[in-house]
């Protein structure tokens, strides 16, 4: 996690995005204006932090002497820190934080993630 953002933390199903830089000119040398990054419907970022998942209501009946941990449970986001994203612009909501940009993006936004092959072999 980058050291600007470590205290933050990500509610529910919501994932905290770098948007990653967009180049200025096309394959052909074209250069673009600034009004076309902004208009795009699909971006690409990179993932920063993420919260804890989907909130999985307790069937069982409350109870004060149980510990907070199993009065709440989550079901995991597949998107994980360090992974490449690309996700829908207008689902998000932009932010700035200590002078960088970032998306707060509904974890249903993301399209598709790309992550380091290292991570899988790490779990095999």
């Amino acid at each position: 996690m980058e050291p600007k953002v470590k205290n933050l933390i990500m509610v529910g199903d919501r994932v905290l995005v770098k948007p990653a830089e967009s180049p200025e000119k096309t394959k052909s040398g074209l250069y673009l204006p600034p009004g076309v990054k902004e208009n795009e419907k699909i971006l690409k970022g990179y993932v920063i932090a993420v919260g804890p998942g989907y909130a999985i209501p307790s069937i069982e009946p409350e109870e004060d002497w149980k510990p907070e941990s199993q009065k709440t449970r989550y079901i995991p986001l597949q998107a994980q820190e360090n992974d490449t994203v690309l996700f829908l612009q207008n689902a998000t909501h932009k932010i700035v934080y200590r002078e960088e940009k970032y998306f707060i993006v509904p974890h249903n936004a993301i399209l598709m993630i790309e992550r380091d092959s290292k991570f899988f072999e790490n779990e095999l």
